[in-house]
C-alpha cells in the first residue's frame, strides 16, 4: 500500500517501496518484454503515418527521430523510477513521492481520463473493420463484443491480459519485421520483376527536406502522440514476481527495438515511394505492399490493424484499471475500488485460478468506456469530440510530470536507497532538462498550429479542472489538520 503524505516533510522512500502490492503476480518476463516492445506499435504508425509523410516528405525520418527519442528518454526515467519503486500506480505514485498528493492526483486521474477516452476510438475502429468483414453485424453489435470479451478476460487473471498482449504484440512485431524485410529486398532489386531504386525518392520531389525543417517539425506534431502506450508497461510491472528486474529488462529491450521499427519502416516507405503520393488516412504501408506486387495487401494490413486496435483497446482497459486502483489505494479515488478478488497472499498462487485482481477497477473503468463508446457512435463530432480534444495533449502533461519527478526523485534515491538505481537514466540531469525543454517547444508548436491548437487549449483545460479540484483537496485536508 501507497500511503499519501499527510505532513509537509518528505516521506522515506525506503518504506514506500518495501511494500507489497495486494494484486496478483501472474506476468511474467516474456510478457513484459513483448508489452514494451508492442505498447506503441498500433494504428497510429500503420495508419496514422501517411499524414506525417505528407507534411514532412522523407524528412519523416527526421521527425520519428525527434519524437522517438523524446518517447526514449521518458522510457528511461520511468524506468529508473519504477525500477527502484515498482508499484501499480506507476508515475502517479512516483510524481506523489516527488511532488506532493496533489500532482499523484493529477496526474493519475489525467491518465484514467485518457486511457477511457481514446479506448472508445479503439473499440470503434475495430468495430468499422470488423463490420467491412461481416456487414450482418452492426458496428454496434462489434463493439459490444469486443468490450464484454476483455471486460471477462481483464476480470479473470491477470496472466490472461498478458497471454492476449503477448500474442497480439507478436503478431505485430512480426507483421513489421516481415514487412521490413521484404522492403529492403524490394529497395535492392532482389524481389521478382523489381529493379533497385536506388536515391531518387529521397532526393527528388522537392529534395530530402522538401518543406524545409518547418516539415520537420511539423512532421514531429503528426506522429509524437503515436509513442503513447509505452506507459502501460511500468504499471503492468508490478503484478510480476520480481517487477524492479522485469522493468529493467522490458525497458531496456523496447528502446532500440521500437526506434528501429519505427525509422527503419518510414525510412524503406519513403526509398521506396515518392512522398508526394502518400494520402493522409490511408496506410502507407498498404502502398509500399501494392507496389511491390503482394496480393490482399489491403486486407492484410487491415488484419494488422485490427489486431492492434484490440490490443490497444486491452491495454487500456487494462492500464486504467490499475491506475484508477492505485489511486483509491492512496485515498484519491473510491475506497470501494479497493476490493481485489481472492483472500490470503496474492503472490502464493492465486494468479492462477484469477485471484489479486481489481474486479471494482475493472468495472469501474470499462463503464467510463462503454459511456464514451456511446458518445462516440451517437455524437462522434460534437459531444465525443469534445472529450477527445480534451485528452488531445494529455499525454505530454503526464511526460513533463514524469521528467519533473524524476528530476526531484533521483537525488533521493541515490541518498536513502542507493542500490535501487539499477536501471539509470542516461546523463542525468542534462537528458532529463533536455526532455522537458523539447515537450516544451512541442506543446509551444501545438499553439501555434491551427489544426492542434484546438487539442491543446481542451487539454490545457482539462488539466486545469483536475488541477482545481486537486488545490481544492489540499485545502481542505490541511484544515482538517488544524
Amino acid at each position: 500500500m501507497h500511503d499519501a503524505p499527510t505532513q509537509a516533510a518528505e516521506p522515506s522512500l525506503a518504506a514506500g517501496s518495501e511494500g507489497k502490492e495486494p494484486l496478483s503476480a501472474g506476468l511474467k518476463q516474456r510478457h513484459l518484454t513483448m508489452l514494451g516492445l508492442g505498447g506503441v506499435i498500433g494504428a497510429g504508425l500503420f495508419v496514422g503515418s501517411g499524414a506525417g509523410i505528407a507534411v514532412a516528405g522523407p524528412g519523416i525520418v527526421l521527425s520519428y527521430l525527434i519524437a522517438g527519442a523524446l518517447a526514449m528518454l521518458v522510457m528511461r526515467m520511468l524506468g529508473e523510477m519504477s525500477a527502484a519503486m515498482p508499484a501499480s500506480g506507476a508515475f502517479s505514485v512516483h510524481a506523489e513521492r516527488a511532488l506532493g498528493r496533489w500532482a499523484g492526483f493529477s496526474v493519475g486521474w489525467l491518465y484514467w481520463f485518457l486511457l477511457v477516452v481514446v479506448l472508445a476510438v479503439e473499440a470503434t475502429g475495430a468495430a468499422q473493420i470488423a463490420n467491412g468483414w461481416v456487414p450482418a453485424v452492426p458496428q454496434w453489435g462489434w463493439v459490444l463484443l469486443f468490450m464484454i470479451v476483455f471486460t471477462v478476460a481483464n476480470l479473470a487473471a491477470v496472466k490472461n491480459f498478458g497471454e492476449f498482449e503477448f500474442w497480439f504484440a507478436t503478431l505485430k512485431v512480426t507483421a513489421i519485421v516481415l514487412f521490413l524485410a521484404l522492403s529492403l529486398l524490394a529497395v535492392f532489386g532482389v524481389l521478382p520483376d523489381t529493379a533497385p531504386v536506388g536515391l531518387a525518392n529521397l532526393t527528388g520531389q522537392g529534395g530530402f527536406l522538401p518543406h524545409g525543417w518547418s516539415g520537420v517539425i511539423s512532421g514531429v506534431l503528426a506522429v509524437v502522440f503515436a509513442f503513447g502506450g509505452l506507459e502501460v508497461v511500468t504499471i503492468a510491472a508490478a503484478e510480476s514476481d520480481d517487477p524492479a528486474r522485469a522493468v529493467g529488462r522490458a525497458v531496456r529491450s523496447a528502446v532500440w527495438r521500437i526506434l528501429l521499427f519505427y525509422v527503419g519502416s518510414m525510412l524503406v516507405i519513403v526509398t521506396l515511394l515518392p512522398w508526394s503520393s502518400m494520402e493522409p488516412g490511408k496506410s502507407p504501408y498498404v502502398a509500399v505492399l501494392d507496389s511491390i506486387g503482394v496480393p490482399g495487401a489491403g486486407q492484410i494490413m487491415n488484419i494488422v490493424v485490427f489486431v492492434a486496435l484490440l490490443s490497444a483497446l486491452n491495454a487500456n482497459l487494462y492500464g486504467s484499471s490499475r491506475m484508477v486502483f492505485s489511486l483509491a489505494e492512496r485515498g484519491e479515488a473510491p475506497r470501494a475500488l479497493l476490493k481485489v478478488s481472492g483472500s490470503g497472499s496474492p503472490r502464493s498462487g492465486e494468479a492462477e485460478s484469477g485471484g489479486g485482481v481489481p474486479r471494482r477497477a475493472v468495472l469501474a473503468s470499462v463503464a467510463f468506456g462503454f459511456v464514451s463508446v456511446l458518445l462516440n457512435l451517437k455524437w462522434p463530432d460534437s459531444v465525443f469530440l469534445y472529450m477527445l480534444n480534451a485528452v488531445g495533449a494529455v499525454l505530454l502533461f503526464v511526460w513533463g510530470l514524469i521528467a519533473v519527478s524524476q528530476l526531484r526523485l533521483r537525488p533521493r534515491i541515490e541518498r536513502e536507497t542507493p542500490g535501487k538505481l539499477t536501471l539509470r537514466m542516461w546523463a542525468f540531469p542534462y537528458l532529463t532538462w533536455a526532455a522537458l525543454l523539447a515537450m516544451g517547444g512541442v506543446l509551444v508548436l501545438m499553439l501555434t498550429d491551427e489544426a492542434a491548437r484546438p487539442q491543446l487549449l481542451w487539454s490545457a483545460g482539462a488539466t486545469g479542472l483536475v488541477l482545481l479540484v486537486a488545490g481544492a483537496r489540499e485545502l481542505r485536508d490541511r484544515r482538517a489538520r488544524r
